[in-house]
């Protein structure tokens, strides 16, 4: 089988949880004899199981993924309002950039579009696969150039990103995408409701398929010191509830003053929350790292104690897996697609911090209890591969093949 990939992040270029689960399951369908031309933005580093090529260029074949670029502004989890600045600030440096990029990102989105025409011309494939809003345009005129069934896969709506007010221009295209799509995958049942609810796609089109993990044993990296450490691992944005984490540090800390409280990623809400922290006197027992990438993301997981993820609409959240993967015991948001897979994490609403503080202090007071978690999250974990998201994703192809 081949498949037409449409993406729009990929390891190492990645800021969020997308480009992880493009690559656990070009993976896990490469393992099945799978053959995916993956179409990205941007170029990005060399995998093993992907063969890195220009659009314009000769393919080098590779047995099982092809990957293809486009010249494109186009960035992970970008709104219109980061586009329009990049944009200014390219032509500013160099005008004659003005002609080939779009003055806004939905220009930016259609001009992906239109490369996707050319590459649906000359690639040989079965099926089309498209990755969240900015790629679903692509997949909409690919199908019309080959004939081919499209599927599209939603990872996160704008109603999560933005809280429940979606940008009205990015709802058409997702909306757009859904419905012209001949099967719609979703990541939990969370997500599939919301969708059903909010975009009146047929049930019957809507397909469930968990994301996975990757899972390899390794060493894990115990602290010489003695101070428990609690971890806030995303993007700092409003969807991922990052004033919670915050606001229950806080709590904590006046009840077990020696803990400490790291919180890695890069988002909109940035300075906000270093602000934050610093106005509500946590300077001392805050880190904030920045964006983590590669090996430190299982290093961070591995020197804390809990890993927190306090989502306040989070369609899946690989994280909390790639904590209990690295033997770290999870606290996660009920509003979350990974709370229907994961028995063995402590569940809490994002809005109670009170809830939040008491969990936090019992897991890192209570070592029975941070054993137990540690153990059975391991066997929870285990049952959630690549292998199993890609076998569902096969049978959703073979459907609409048929």
């Amino acid at each position: 089988m081949k498949v037409l990939m449409f993406g729009w992040e990929f390891p190492p270029n990645n800021l969020g949880g997308l480009g992880t689960a493009c690559y656990g399951l070009t993976k896990g369908l490469s393992a099945k004899d799978v053959n995916i031309s993956l179409v990205l933005p941007k170029k990005c580093s060399a995998h093993d199981h992907v063969n890195m090529i220009i659009a314009d260029e000769i393919s080098l074949k590779h047995k099982k993924v092809n990957l293809k670029y486009v010249d494109s502004l186009l960035a992970p989890y970008q709104t219109e309002k980061d586009y329009l600045h990049t944009y200014k600030e390219l032509i500013r440096g160099n005008p004659k950039a003005g002609e080939l990029y779009g003055k806004d990102l939905m220009h930016e989105v259609e001009k992906y579009g239109y490369k996707a025409e050319l590459i649906a011309h000359t690639e040989d494939f079965d099926v089309i696969h498209c990755h969240d809003w900015m790629t679903f345009r692509a997949g909409i005129k690919a199908k019309k150039v080959s004939k081919k069934p499209l599927v599209v896969h939603v990872h996160a709506t704008d109603f999560d990103r933005t809280g429940g007010n979606p940008n009205q221009r990015v709802y058409d295209l997702e909306r757009e995408g859904m419905h012209a799509a001949d099967k719609v995958i979703t990541v939990s049942n969370y997500t599939k409701s919301m969708i059903l609810d909010h975009y009146g796609v047929p049930e019957h089109k809507v397909h469930v398929v968990h994301n996975g993990v990757d899972f390899e044993e390794k060493p894990r990296h115990v602290l010489k010191n003695t101070d428990k450490v609690v971890l806030f691992l995303g993007r700092l944005t409003l969807q991922k509830g990052p004033e919670y984490f915050i606001e229950s540090a806080k709590k904590v800390l006046a009840i077990m003053p020696d803990v400490k409280f790291v919180i890695a990623g890069t988002g909109d809400m940035y300075s906000q929350m270093i602000h934050k922290a610093a106005e509500m006197g946590l300077a001392k027992n805050i880190l904030f790292t920045g964006h983590l990438s590669g090996d430190d993301v299982d290093l961070a997981y591995q020197m804390a104690d809990l890993y927190v993820m306090p989502s306040v609409s989070e369609p899946f959240g690989i994280t909390p897996l790639e904590a209990m993967k690295n033997n770290t015991p999870v606290i996660i948001s009920r509003t979350s697609g990974v709370s229907e897979v994961l028995t063995n994490a402590i569940k809490v609403d994002f809005w109670d911090t009170d809830e939040m503080t008491n969990k936090i202090v019992s897991v890192l007071s209570y070592s029975p209890l941070h054993s137990t978690l540690v153990e059975n999250g391991m066997r929870d974990v285990k049952k959630l591969s690549w292998d199993i998201a890609a076998g569902k994703c096969i049978d959703v192809y073979n459907q609409v093949i048929r």
